[in-house]
């Protein structure tokens, strides 16, 4: 007997579909795939499944019932680690907890449980590195533009405290990874993307200095001067640096270029 495989869209609706379509036809994956991803793939294709919002929405009041707030937010964190394992681990989870009398997110003698907390713990804390080392660049345009490329998707995760901390300036941050980004306009936050010739410009983590404001130019070489001016070369410690500033964030620090 082959694999039970689903297929869907990739988006965390849709894996709620994935939920709902398996319990409402009695059937159980073995395998769950974004349907690019099977195109690359000789795997038989059991079921596609739509996604479908009343469905999904459905789902997450089920879950509501289940899980405390911050069991449901520690299980969107999961989503946006974009590990392989997520769609498989995230269904077991999610079933797990729908057919118990009562939720299981404390079980932490289950496998599944113990996991998702380990990845949960894991990209919360790489949106906690983000909002330690992002770096602002005033625009020619007013508008403060932070390029970023954090290891999991997490720019949802830290969307609210931005637009608290910044709440009376207009500021984009683009992950340019993803090749997508935030936007605030002083009311609310939406998503946005750029052409790719704009989205390949971007990667280098840098604005030209003709798209800077003059004093975020001028801003730029002061922070530069007074780095250098306070660093002692002997004392220079690279490899307590990267532990203590992942070296991917390196390219978008002005003190670190």
């Amino acid at each position: 007997m082959g694999l039970t495989v689903f297929t869907y869209d990739k988006t965390f609706d849709g894996l709620l579909s994935c939920i709902f379509f398996a319990y409402e036809n009695r059937v159980f994956p073995d395998l769950i795939l974004a349907e690019e991803a099977q195109k690359s793939l000789f795997t038989e294709i059991s079921y596609r499944v739509p996604t479908e919002d009343e469905k999904a929405v459905r789902v997450w009041k089920s879950l509501e019932r289940k899980l405390s707030p911050m069991a449901r937010k520690a299980m969107f964190a999961v989503w946006l680690s974009e590990l392989e394992e997520t769609d498989m681990l995230l269904f077991r989870y999610i079933r797990k907890n729908i057919d118990a009398p009562q939720g299981i997110e404390m079980n932490f003698g289950d496998a599944d449980v113990l996991r998702c907390e380990e990845i949960a713990r894991k990209v919360a804390k790489d949106a906690q590195k983000l909002i330690q080392f992002i770096r602002f660049q005033e625009t020619a345009d007013g508008i403060y533009f932070a390029p970023v490329s954090p290891q999991h998707n997490t720019l949802q995760m830290v969307a609210r405290h931005f637009k608290a901390r910044f709440a009376d300036r207009q500021w984009v941050i683009y992950d340019t990874r993803r090749r997508f980004g935030i936007y605030y306009d002083l009311k609310t936050v939406s998503e946005i993307t750029f052409s790719e010739e704009d989205a390949e410009k971007l990667s280098s983590g840098k604005l030209d200095n003709a798209k800077l404001s003059e004093s975020e130019t001028l801003l730029q070489t002061l922070w530069k001067e007074y780095f250098k001016t306070l660093a002692i070369k002997e004392r220079v410690n690279l490899r307590l640096q990267r532990q203590n500033m992942p070296k991917r964030y390196w390219k978008y620090m002005t003190e670190m270029q």
